[in-house]
């Protein structure tokens, strides 16, 4: 039996590993505008050297303080954070020619001057006195220094507001706009205003709870019971109730009962919509009209007036008010075309500029803060920031070396419409620019770009190709469009066949094979083609 104990065994391998900047180079890739915003908003309030700029103040760049962190990166185990910081300050005075001023950036002066302060002030009194008299003489007329021009252009401007009124808060425009109302919102609106008792109003509140984003009762009537603890009759009467709200249809088990409430709800009950819908759906189903006017002994021209009638019921009542609204999209490219060519713009707007915060420079020095922990900390602080703010650069450079990358191959496109789009794929691309394709992958990600032919995702110019007339490549998208189209013109008396589909495919010179053409009607939810025949 063999024994264990520890052993020590030397091994040589290699192996890739992501350091915290790439994870961030490529995360910060496939943000979209807002995420990227949101982002950096969070960056901004977690470390504090990074901040967002603003005009007039004073900055510093990663240039300034590139020097430092590389010298602090090779320093020995004795500190020489005083050293490092006076080779990443800037000439000590930099002087204006015609006024003869000096700054002094560095806070060794600023401390200088600071110290020197008490003395100016109390030298000050004897200069003010020496100088009262030929300020009095040399006094000018008060009158002569108002501008009565810009007086009567501005103050007394039709439109004129005062600061004070320009400045108030007002309140923000999100909170004009109207949320949205829920199936639940609008059942228990109205459940208010029917009389019940309080066993029966329980008994609807939990019937409402229970319905699907379409409107189905998911529940049955003896789980409602049992949820409430009332009786059968007071759920049966509750769900009554649901049955008669608007929109008609809501509380239904299944589609044939949905279908026939909201015939109810329009006096139609017992008609010939109402029996077809209650006795002969599956030959409504499968458009079987000869049938059921054979079995209802009706003329095909009451079929086709209660079908009518049919074709005009929700089977998804409650849909209306659980589908999620329009999806605002703010385009992060604008690609628009001028004398030369396209412009390819990044829709930077309200995304925060970032600088370096230089107040936090003085922590770096080590006779002005003696704790090792705080100077590592800010050191750690200020790569950290400059590490985004290189990764943010390098995502621009990147999204727009895609961007004319596609604009050089999808021109016909933008010219003329969808119907001129190119088969490209993402590894060319990637080819092109020098890149792995899943950087191009992640830089076309939830991106959107605003052409002269609308708004579009990046990721809808990537398309497989199919081989099509003259040997040509034709785009996946165009040949599902074009089954779509034939589909939309067929009579509906005779529609087409997956193989008929496929024969004109192949009379224009685009080599399909009939399950191609099925996979691809499939996709489009088209139906089949015993579905789609109207038999007359």
């Amino acid at each position: 039996m063999s024994s264990l104990s520890p052993r020590l065994q030397v091994r040589v391998q290699q192996k890739q590993t992501l350091t915290p900047g790439l994870v961030q180079m490529v995360s910060l890739l496939q943000l979209s505008r807002l995420e990227l915003k949101d982002m950096i908003s969070a960056e901004i309030a977690q470390n504090p050297v990074l901040e967002e700029a603003a005009e007039g103040g004073e900055e510093l760049t990663p240039e300034e303080l590139q020097p430092l962190l590389e010298a602090e990166a090779e320093r020995s185990s004795e500190p020489a954070d005083q050293s490092i910081l006076e080779a990443t300050a800037g000439p000590a005075e930099t002087d204006i020619a015609e006024g003869g001023y000096t700054e002094t950036p560095d806070f060794e002066s600023a401390g200088a001057a600071v110290d020197a302060a008490p003395e100016l002030d109390a030298a000050a009194p004897a200069t003010v006195e020496n100088s009262e008299a030929p300020a009095t003489a040399d006094q000018a007329d008060p009158f002569e220094e108002i501008d009565l021009g810009d007086y009567f252009d501005n103050y007394l401007d039709p439109g004129f507001k005062s600061p004070a009124s320009e400045n108030v808060e007002k309140p923000s425009f999100e909170t004009f706009l109207s949320s949205p109302v829920t199936l639940s919102d609008h059942l228990g609106s109205q459940l208010a205003l029917v009389a019940m008792s309080d066993a029966v109003r329980a008994a609807a509140e939990e019937i409402v709870g229970n319905l699907d984003e379409n409107g189905y009762l998911t529940a049955t009537l003896d789980e409602i019971v049992a949820a409430e603890r009332c009786t059968l009759p007071d759920a049966q009467e509750a769900l009554k109730v649901v049955h008669s709200l608007d929109p008609a249809g809501v509380g239904a088990s299944d589609v044939r009962e949905c279908l026939l409430l909201q015939l109810e709800s329009r006096n139609a009950k017992g008609g010939v919509a109402w029996q077809i819908v209650s006795d002969h759906l599956k030959l409504l189903e499968s458009r079987q009209f000869k049938e059921l006017a054979k079995v209802l002994r009706r003329p095909i021209e009451h079929i086709q007036i209660a079908i009518d009638v049919i074709r005009h019921l929700d089977p998804q009542p409650g849909l209306r008010y659980s589908a999620q609204g329009a999806r605002q999209v703010e385009p992060d490219v604008y690609i628009s075309k001028d004398s030369d060519g396209y412009l390819i713009q990044l829709n930077d707007e309200e995304l925060p500029t970032l600088r370096l915060n230089p107040q936090y420079r003085r922590m770096l020095d080590r006779t002005q803060e003696p704790n090792k922990d705080v100077r590592n900390y800010v050191r750690d602080r200020y790569a950290s920031a400059i590490q985004l703010m290189k990764n943010i650069e390098q995502r621009k450079q990147t999204i727009l070396k895609v961007c004319q990358s596609i604009v050089r191959r999808q021109q016909e496109f933008l010219e003329n419409g969808i119907d001129e789009l190119r088969p490209m794929m993402i590894k060319e691309i990637a080819e092109e620019i020098g890149v792995h394709p899943s950087t191009v992958s992640r830089a076309v990600s939830n991106k959107y770009a605003h052409t002269p032919q609308g708004v579009f995702e990046l990721r809808y110019f990537f398309s497989e190709a199919v081989q099509g007339p003259g040997g040509t490549e034709t785009p996946l998208l165009i040949l599902k469009r074009r089954v779509k189209k034939m589909i939309e013109e067929e009579d509906s008396a005779h529609p087409l066949t997956d193989e008929q589909i496929t024969e004109r495919l192949q009379s224009e010179g685009i080599n399909v094979t009939r399950r191609t053409v099925a996979k691809y009607r499939e996709d489009m939810r088209i139906p089949s083609t015993h579905q789609r025949r109207v038999r007359t």
